[in-house]
């Protein structure tokens, strides 16, 4: 299987806006995010379904999960965190993570033909940084 964009990301072969890490996951900011503090969590095994990770490594995406929600939630103070999980743009198990403040905004979709703007996800990735 070839390298993922994900899999070039933790191999350090791509730059990331890194806000977690630990031996089995990393979380970093999307780069066409649908409200400023949208982190992807990725585990560091290449896996395109997120329900097909090993039981370990499964609850460590959703362990990782739970703790940039709350890291949000205390940076950002939005209503709510929600979560997506989709996988349809990059064949490696993610979860999207994110504020929103109401359900309009819980469902809006990324402007993915803007290019991003690195010094906010900068600025972002080290208010969200742990």
């Amino acid at each position: 299987m070839e390298d993922s964009i994900f899999t070039k990301i933790i191999k350090g072969e791509l730059p990331c806006h890194k806000v977690y890490e630990d031996d089995r996951t990393l979380a970093f900011l999307d780069i066409h995010p649908i409200r400023p503090g949208h982190v992807l969590v990725i585990p560091k095994v290449q896996v395109d379904h997120l329900w097909d990770l090993t039981g370990e490594d499964y609850q460590a995406v959703m362990n990782t999960v739970r703790k940039v929600a709350h890291r949000i939630q205390e940076v950002l103070q939005p209503v709510r965190v929600g979560s997506h999980v989709a996988g349809l743009d990059v064949p490696h198990a993610h979860v999207h993570v994110f504020p929103f403040d109401s359900m309009e905004e819980f469902w809006v979709k990324p402007d993915a033909e803007s290019e991003p703007d690195h010094d906010a996800l900068a600025a972002m990735a080290a208010k969200l940084a742990f």
